[in-house]
């Protein structure tokens, strides 16, 4: 006859089992997530398009459920937005990058204002380095790796704050705008960008506040006239399928 203890030895044999499972959907889940999300920023879901949850799930070739858990997730992150039956991509409009872009500098300045009182000599020349290896970056480099360069080199004031949360609030800003960031990259040139960063650096490593918060306004700041030219080149090339340019001119 089974002792009392017996149903416990069952459960702990199975739970490695369980513990794997539930390990793989989470990787799954992760994998789903992403995805949506990369497809999200590069607008491959257009604005407006109502998205299916049974589409998209044999899109990718996996169960619907992380798909539901990934597109509310994406809600949350500004990303979509929902609709009757579902969600949508939020729609690519001008006032809503105008409210990005505001709330991307609101961020930024704080991030630097921290970054000259707080940040390491050790922080400041890694900076430093990263801003000379960017420099040698070949003229012909694609426009995304050109935004990844700017974007990381932000993310470094971000983390010279020694504040975790206005770093992560600056990358989910930066990943909403990344689309506009790449066609306005196509005209600024990697010059232009390199030399307002240099110029940013040293009035950090000079502890200079004031012309390191002046400086980083300069840079981010669009007119309204570009971001409408922007969202107006970034409509046309989603829904006529062009690309973008993969060099800098």
């Amino acid at each position: 006859m089974p002792t009392a203890k017996t149903p416990k030895a069952i459960k702990s044999v199975k739970k490695p089992h369980v513990d794997a499972i539930s390990r793989v959907r989470r990787e799954r889940g992760s994998d789903v997530f992403q995805t949506l999300r990369d497809m999200a920023i590069s607008y491959q879901l257009k604005p407006g398009e109502r998205l299916s949850e049974i589409e998209l799930a044999a899109r990718l070739g996996v169960s619907r459920t992380p798909v539901r858990e990934a597109l509310a997730r994406l809600v949350t992150e500004g990303f979509l937005e929902p609709c009757t039956r579902g969600y949508m991509r939020t729609p690519l409009q001008v006032q809503d990058v105008l409210d990005l872009y505001e709330a991307r500098m609101a961020v930024e300045r704080e991030c630097l204002r921290y970054a000259v009182e707080r940040a390491s000599p050790e922080q400041i020349a890694e900076m430093q380095a990263f801003l000379d290896k960017s420099r040698a970056a070949a003229p012909g480099t694609a426009v995304r790796e050109l935004v990844e360069l700017d974007e990381a080199f932000h993310n470094r004031i971000a983390a010279m704050s020694g504040n975790g949360e206005l770093a992560r609030m600056l990358g989910n800003l930066n990943e909403r705008v990344r689309f506009i960031r790449w066609i306005d990259m196509e005209k600024v040139g990697r010059d232009s960008t390199q030399k307002e960063h240099g110029a940013i650096a040293d009035a950090i490593e000079r502890r200079d506040s004031q012309t390191a918060a002046r400086l980083m306004d300069e840079h981010i700041a669009l007119r309204r006239e570009q971001i409408i030219e922007a969202v107006t080149q970034g409509l046309a090339r989603i829904f006529l399928g062009e690309e973008l340019r993969n060099s800098a001119p």
